[in-house]
């Protein structure tokens, strides 16, 4: 049986997510809704602006069942804005927020938008020879980790792709190549539920 992972879908590479994650052989869903994030086995909170996502996750009533489904276990991966809403702390930041991941970023951290770069990576923990291409957009950047955060990938700059148990986060757009090994890791992670 496939596993289903919900994609919220606010604002953001909604479809790409939902491309990637059939790729990687699990089974998308969007979710907008309390009854739909009930119908889930996991949570993709894509790209986009963290603010107007948080307020939006507030506004529809979905921000305190998402912490309570976290809470319980259910896997969440965050791409760029959804990183910043599973962290702990932003940095000069009291938006709302999931605040589930122990660590500290920091918004818009590569600069704007025309800042925008891609770059390849060493595999890691995703295996495989070929290098990682990282897509980063107005991107994050992770400052700090609590000791059991494991980094994944990283560059000079700091870690872009973390875990923390059933908890995973980048600062960087995964769905937007072809390569499927990340959105591979958390079907692994969620199946090993």
């Amino acid at each position: 049986m496939a596993v289903r992972v919900g994609i919220l879908g606010m604002q953001g590479d909604v479809p790409e997510h939902a491309r990637a994650v059939e790729r990687a052989g699990g089974e998308a869903v969007v979710v907008k809704t309390v009854a739909q994030l009930g119908q889930v086995d996991a949570l993709i909170i894509p790209g986009g602006e963290s603010t107007t996502i948080g307020m939006l996750l507030e506004r529809y009533g979905l921000m305190e069942p998402l912490r309570e489904r976290v809470a319980a276990g259910m896997p969440l991966f965050g791409t760029c804005a959804g990183l910043i809403l599973m962290a702990r702390e932003i940095e000069g930041s009291e938006q709302p927020r999931i605040g589930c991941l122990d660590a500290v970023v920091r918004r818009n951290a590569y600069g704007r938008q025309i800042d925008s770069f891609e770059t390849e990576v060493p595999p890691g923990e995703l295996g495989g020879e070929a290098p990682v291409r990282a897509v980063f957009i107005r991107a994050p950047q992770i400052v700090s980790v609590a000791p059991e955060v494991k980094v994944l990938l990283e560059l000079p700059e700091g870690p872009i792709l973390v875990r923390q148990g059933h908890l995973l986060g980048g600062t960087f757009h995964p769905e937007l190549t072809d390569d499927p090994r990340v959105h591979r890791y958390f079907l692994a992670m969620v199946r090993e539920r």
